[in-house]
């Protein structure tokens, strides 16, 4: 396909999410199967563009005066890939499978870009309705905070110190020039190509022996800050595919016990094949069978009890910046709704003097830190840790430096951390 052929599938993918609102994946794999004939370069390159035009969608549109995917795309080749009003006319020419040629209106805002007078959430590229939040979170750099969510995110990998050293990963991945990651002694980090992608890692030897997992690095922070250690029984409430669960097992360094479980069994599917390439022992899977509890044998029992929350997702939109456009009022709702009902059934597990670590990947305060307080305001039996402690008792003193100011917790974003959005608050049971 031409590069012109490209621009035109991916205006046609992003049609197809303004009509049917559905996650962007979706809709590239109906066109690629739709369109046989694209290589899997020019699906990656598709696919790459499409995920661009929504990093800034909303700025995008502003610049050029009207709401389409069209608008879209050409406001990302201009502000995200730095292409000039030349080089777009190129791509723009009308030649076949081409989009139609640029309009005299459409070179001239090209030409001079303009975000001055811009509201935040179209500087910052989120919701407008979720204005208000961004403001309670970030203040005056809300616009800022934001921009740094629309921006393409790198490939950070998490070295399974069960089987290898991080400075020995460093040196066997050198080919891909990875970087230590700069909180978390076991990361590392891949920039991604000038077009988005990042290394075929599937591939890597490393990976395939599961001496590597692809973890951000505040995902991997929110574990190392959790006080897991060995000897402990640990359980992942909300466990998923099993990245933290990981996590916490290599801190254990199989010895004692991680639990895994989750609400929703087939979330944990994925983790079967990881924990067998990870080497950890000391794993139990616990999927839920019918009504009963999968994990009641462990009332009262757990050191340590990690909830990684449900959420709107907000923090990881970097990742999937489809995500934000597809998020409504009511889903915020019910997610407060859902981290409620987690946390009171967490408490359970936790026996006296243990501690409950609540995570989610927001940066909504109605998801942290309000959480975090009606909690502690119901319950008398739960004390909050203080974060610069939990920090400095990890051996993470830098992470002081992202203490919350609106509540209790630990709050990490692209903008100050250079991480995903993690909210990581440390409970203790009197």
């Amino acid at each position: 396909m031409t590069p012109s052929a490209r621009v035109q599938a991916a205006l046609e993918a992003l049609a197809d999410l303004e009509t049917r609102r559905r996650p962007a994946a979706e809709a590239l794999k109906d066109w690629g199967l739709a369109h046989r004939f694209a290589g899997s370069g020019d699906r990656a390159g598709i696919a790459s563009l499409v995920y661009d035009a929504l990093r800034r969608k909303a700025s995008s549109c502003w610049l050029m005066g009207e709401e389409s995917p069209r608008a879209e795309v050409l406001g990302a080749l201009s502000s995200l890939r730095r292409l000039g009003v030349a080089e777009i006319d190129a791509l723009f020419s009308g030649e076949r499978f081409g989009p139609p040629p640029l309009t005299e209106n459409e070179r001239a805002r090209l030409a001079a870009p303009n975000l001055d007078d811009a509201p935040d959430h179209v500087r910052g590229d989120y919701p407008e309705w979720l204005a208000p939040a961004f403001a309670e979170s970030f203040g005056a750099d809300a616009a800022a905070a934001g921009a740094a969510f629309a921006a393409r995110a790198p490939v950070d990998l998490r070295v399974n110190t069960l089987k290898m050293s991080p400075d020995k990963a460093l040196a066997a991945l050198a080919h891909l020039n990875p970087e230590p990651t700069p909180f978390s002694p076991v990361g590392l980090r891949i920039a991604v190509k000038g077009d988005g992608r990042g290394p075929a890692l599937s591939a890597e030897p490393l990976y395939v022996k599961g001496q590597i997992e692809v973890q951000d690095e505040a995902s991997q922070l929110a574990a190392l800050v959790s006080g897991a250690a060995p000897g402990m029984q640990v359980l992942d409430l909300c466990a998923g595919a099993g990245g933290k669960t990981l996590a916490l097992a290599a801190m254990l360094s199989n010895k004692g016990q991680v639990y895994a479980t989750d609400e929703d069994g087939r979330r944990l599917a994925p983790l079967y094949a990881r924990l067998e390439r990870s080497g950890a022992r000391t794993v139990q899977v616990r999927a839920p069978r019918g009504a009963a509890d999968p994990v009641a044998d462990l009332v009262g029992r757990c050191d340590l009890v990690f909830v990684d929350a449900p959420c709107t997702g907000s923090g990881a939109w970097r990742r999937s910046p489809d995500a934000k456009w597809r998020i409504r009022p009511g889903a915020l709702e019910e997610r407060v709704k859902d981290q409620a009902e987690i946390l009171e059934r967490a408490t359970k597990y936790v026996k006296p003097g243990g501690r409950l670590v609540y995570v989610t990947c927001s940066v909504l305060k109605a998801e942290n830190e309000d959480r975090v307080a009606a909690f502690l305001s119901a319950r008398d039996d739960f004390l909050p840790l203080d974060a610069a402690t939990m920090a400095r008792a990890a051996g993470l003193p830098a992470l002081a430096d992202f203490v919350s100011t609106l509540g209790a917790g630990l709050r990490l974003d692209p903008l100050r951390s250079g991480t995903d959005g993690f909210y990581i608050a440390g409970l203790v049971r009197a």
